[in-house]
């Protein structure tokens, strides 16, 4: 089979963390061809979604001890060559956060791909309707309490309600961002204008969750089920856990707690075919859902000896000759 990848320049990204690495190592191992491509070289061409794509050979990452060694150099890029997206089995859009215009429109070329040719993964509708932020809104009995908003009045209410919070901008990724507000801070004027951009955008406020100091847990969620999860924990000073601004990740089991919110998500991430998640739990509630590129899969890896690349790659291939069965009845 073919699987093309939309990824940010492949000399950014990081061999032994990135899970988009481990997915496209893990197809080349299963023997399918590997192709990559990104956002600005995508088109629509008679109606159809097309792609500047360039075969990609790997060398895979080795496990050494408790950790990953990268080769150098890590790929070998074949030539450049315009295709129709329809020509590609799968097409995994795993383009990093933020959501900019760029990649919303990205997404609207990506609904030109006919579904029963090809999988995409995850869905360019999914994409727009779940801001990571604000898609667990819906998801009301299990998340922290929430507001959203950009009236400085409405969130100092809300933070003096709760004691403490956690402002999060709604674009933001990897912990950028995010900041600790208590209600004697001085700062907090200057804080909420500087993060709604003078009130012009809103923000995510959540109460402070203290189980945050145990740690941010990922939880890797395919086709609606969890498999496999990933703790980060802050390190000194720090409040946040994200492993981008330094938390430090351990091993950890998914509890009865997270399983019962797996289940309760799950119906509503497969009917907006969201089928690759990253889900985060802090204490038993669900604080985020990331769907544009999750990143967990090479830590879980370490730590508990699995490959998670493998598990949704076969899934892939088994849901991609599902579709192409029933399209040919």
């Amino acid at each position: 089979m073919k699987f093309a990848f939309i990824i940010d320049p492949i000399e950014r990204l990081n061999q032994v963390h990135d899970s988009t690495v481990a997915l496209m190592e893990a197809a080349q191992e299963l023997g399918h061809e590997v192709w990559i491509t990104e956002i600005n070289q995508l088109s629509t061409i008679e109606s159809k979604a097309w792609a500047t794509l360039k075969r990609a050979h790997l060398m895979p990452v080795e496990r050494v001890e408790n950790h990953w060694v990268a080769s150098n150099p890590w790929y070998d890029l074949g030539k450049a060559m315009l295709q129709p997206l329809e020509s590609m089995d799968a097409v995994f859009m795993r383009k990093d956060p933020p959501v900019t215009i760029p990649y919303l429109y990205a997404t609207y070329i990506l609904d030109y791909i006919n579904p029963e040719k090809t999988l995409v993964i995850n869905s360019p509708q999914g994409l727009r309707a779940a801001n990571e932020k604000m898609y667990a809104l819906q998801f009301k009995k299990v998340i922290p309490e929430t507001i959203v908003s950009q009236e400085k009045e409405v969130i100092r209410e809300f933070l003096e309600s709760q004691g403490a919070a956690v402002l999060k901008p709604l674009g933001g990724k990897a912990g950028e961002g995010i900041l600790f507000l208590e209600p004697t801070d001085k700062n907090f004027n200057s804080l909420i204008e500087i993060s709604t951009k003078q009130g012009r955008e809103p923000v995510m406020i959540q109460s402070y969750l203290p189980a945050a100091k145990e740690g941010d847990k990922r939880i890797i969620m395919l086709n609606g089920k969890s498999i496999g999860a990933v703790n980060r924990i802050p390190t000194g000073k720090e409040f946040r856990g994200n492993m981008a601004v330094g938390g430090r990740v351990a091993q950890t089991e998914i509890t009865e707690r997270e399983s019962e919110i797996c289940e309760y998500l799950a119906p509503k991430l497969i009917a907006d075919g969201l089928y690759f998640v990253g889900i985060d739990v802090i204490g038993g509630y669900l604080t985020e859902v990331n769907v544009t590129s999750p990143t967990g899969i090479r830590e879980i890896d370490l730590f508990d000896n699995v490959n998670l690349g493998k598990q949704v790659i076969e899934w892939v291939i088994d849901r991609v000759k599902s579709q192409k069965s029933k399209a040919s009845v």
